[in-house]
């Protein structure tokens, strides 16, 4: 099986184009591949499909096998990909996902795609659509106990869950230790991904985050979203300003566009290396 490892500010996926491969058993394949001693080593596999509804569509699992609804920084990397291997010519595509079509601008230089702005929806606070188990009709502000700590934290999604809690330093956080208090929380119905913010100034933003089925990442795009939301539902920031969120692995620029509500984000796409992969 042939495949392509790709990242969008170090958040690391297996690309598969099916294409061209038939992948019979992703949730079991995601699980050996994504293996960083024994397998390639990635945050999860992705499967770039055919669409009906779109110009393409992505299929996602996390590195445990359990599968995606969305994922911001592989939107970018599907769109690297679909242009330098010549699938489209063109410098937008309609990208389908489990949270809906994206709509995708490539960045190009020298011929190839660098970077991608992706409208990513709007967010949503709407606690039984995120879902938390929580209490009137906004997610913002809400306590969660971790452990023997109850943090004050703002839930939203942006096709998939996340929670969001402000911290004075992030590289104070133990979030091996933390992160999966979160996301096995039972608050969480779905599991949850958890940003932790630290405030730099009322345009930046640093980050750190515990993505479910794959632990810490490098880069979260839906949650760099997520974040930037919180940010301002909580009086950080301001809509119809460029956020730029810093992640161990990058930044991530995000604009919460006050006429249509929606979440631009835009970041890098880089290929790190294609081979084969044993297809049993």
């Amino acid at each position: 099986m042939r495949f392509t490892k790709m990242h969008g500010a170090g958040n690391d996926y297996i690309y598969v184009n099916c294409f061209q491969e038939q992948v019979d058993d992703p949730e079991d394949l995601a699980r050996r591949i994504s293996d960083r001693h024994f397998g390639i080593g990635s945050d999860g596999l992705v499967l770039i499909e055919p669409s009906d509804t779109a110009d393409f569509r992505m299929d996602i699992y996390n590195a445990d096998g359990s599968r995606a609804k969305m994922c911001g920084n592989a939107t970018r990397c599907v769109a690297k990909y679909v242009y330098d291997h010549q699938m489209t010519r063109r410098g937008e595509i309609t990208l389908e996902t489990l949270s809906g079509i994206k709509h995708i601008k490539m960045i190009i230089e020298g011929g190839q795609v660098t970077a991608a702005s992706v409208n990513m929806g709007a967010p949503e606070f709407d606690p039984e659509k995120i879902p938390v188990l929580a209490a009137g009709g906004s997610a913002v502000g809400i306590p969660v106990q971790a452990g023997d700590a109850v943090y004050t934290a703002t839930c939203v999604s942006m096709g998939n869950p996340h929670c969001v809690v402000f911290v004075d330093d992030t590289e104070a956080v133990d979030i091996e230790k933390t992160g999966p208090l979160f996301e096995k929380n039972a608050l969480f119905p779905d599991r949850v991904n958890t940003e932790f913010i630290q405030i730099v100034d009322g345009r930046t933003l640093k980050m750190r985050v515990w993505e479910r089925g794959a632990g810490e990442t490098l880069a979260c795009g839906t949650g760099a979203c997520a974040a930037a939301a919180a940010a301002v539902v909580n009086g950080y920031c301001r809509k119809d300003e460029d956020i730029g969120v810093l992640l161990r692995g990058g930044t991530l620029t995000i604009r919460w566009l006050g006429d249509t509500g929606e979440i631009m984000m835009t970041g890098p796409a880089q290929s790190i290396c294609s081979g084969e992969y044993p297809a049993v």
